[in-house]
């Protein structure tokens, strides 16, 4: 009886508890490890950022993106690239759309000139979880 009474709490617990779980928000995020090329300065890779942006949120599925550039500034001894750049999608159905729609996209002739200035061909998908 005291193993069915700890389970049936635990239970009430775990119902009660779900909708505090289910509200917060998953994002897609994916990092990218970048490497500036030649000469190339933050300057040229904010103002074509920018373009990337507006091209992106023009995209289907990219509307809400956002986009973080990030600098090291302490790192470990394993730490590669100049800098990241970051992509938050709200939900990967999201990113999934944005994915299918890329191909052709304003965004895609963007990246062509992202190109150029820096190598960004390493990343990873990450899920992230807001709790604000």
């Amino acid at each position: 009886m005291k193993i069915f009474s700890r389970s049936l709490l635990v239970s009430l617990l775990l119902i009660i508890a779900a909708p505090a779980f289910s509200s917060t928000k998953m994002s897609a995020v994916q990092i990218y490890i970048c490497h500036f090329n030649d000469d190339a300065t933050a300057a040229d890779l904010f103002e074509v950022t920018k373009k990337w942006i507006k091209a992106a949120r023009n995209t289907d599925g990219g509307k809400n993106i956002d986009v973080a550039v990030r600098f090291p500034i302490a790192t470990g001894s394993d730490a590669k690239g100049d800098f990241r750049f970051v992509t938050v999608f709200p939900t990967f159905a999201e990113m999934g759309e944005f994915r299918d729609a890329y191909e052709g996209s304003k965004v895609e002739d963007v990246d062509l000139q992202l190109n150029d200035i820096a190598d960004c061909g390493n990343s990873s998908v990450w899920e992230g979880i807001s709790t604000l």
